[in-house]
């Protein structure tokens, strides 16, 4: 990854995919814990912050690191309806990311500025993505919607679309997705795992954002 990079501008999904092997997905309920774990992922070598609106102090987890952390890129995760990415916008996120699509929520994301990564788990929700101008998307839940498999399937008919899978997605299975040809980047949840942030064990999410970040991905 290169830290130089100038994200300043807007960012378009694809920039936030291409990033990085893996996009972390955070689940934080201490806003003293959002700074000092964006600069352990950022030493790491990820910088691309997805950060779930499953708790009530998401959204200032959210603010801080993009006031605190400014070479972090942070965004908002489970962000369901339009008041979710307004909200998200107003507290800095630079990308959203949803479990599903809707037009409702496209079209919200258009007004903020803000790159959508939308879930989808059919060939159905793919179209209705792609008719609406979107085909990088969010494979979710990946391993409980047919993994790997499901996603060489998709290539055939939807060899136009780039897929980051998250759901079920470890440090142990990530290259059978990264190994396909149409997948950018995986989501994962244990880069940020609740014991270490618990504790505040900072140099263990430092350690697991480096391994994520050197994972072997395929050439382009």
């Amino acid at each position: 990854m290169d830290l130089n990079l100038n994200v300043s501008g807007e960012l378009t999904a694809l920039q936030v995919m291409q990033d990085s092997p893996v996009i972390p997905v955070i689940v934080l309920t201490d806003v003293a814990q959002a700074v000092l774990m964006a600069r352990a992922l950022l030493a790491g070598g990820i910088r691309m912050l997805e950060v779930t609106l499953r708790t009530p102090q998401a959204l200032a987890c959210i603010e801080a690191i993009a006031r605190d952390v400014p070479e972090a890129v942070v965004g908002a995760g489970t962000v369901r309806n339009a008041q979710d990415a307004q909200a998200s916008a107003m507290a800095g996120a630079r990308f959203i990311v949803s479990p599903g699509y809707t037009q409702a929520l496209a079209q919200a994301c258009r007004d903020v500025r803000l790159p959508l990564l939308p879930g989808v788990a059919t060939a159905s929700e793919i179209m209705m993505a792609q008719a609406d101008s979107l085909s990088e998307l969010k494979f979710f839940p990946a391993m409980q919607t047919g993994g790997p498999a499901m996603l060489k399937a998709w290539n055939g008919p939807f060899g136009d679309v780039r897929f980051c899978p998250t759901g079920g997605v470890t440090a142990a299975n990530a290259m059978d997705f990264l190994s396909l040809p149409n997948v950018v980047c995986v989501g994962g949840s244990w880069l940020a795992p609740a014991d270490a942030l618990a504790r505040g064990n900072w140099a263990q999410i430092t350690a697991l954002a480096f391994q994520a970040s050197r994972l072997n991905v395929k050439a382009d």
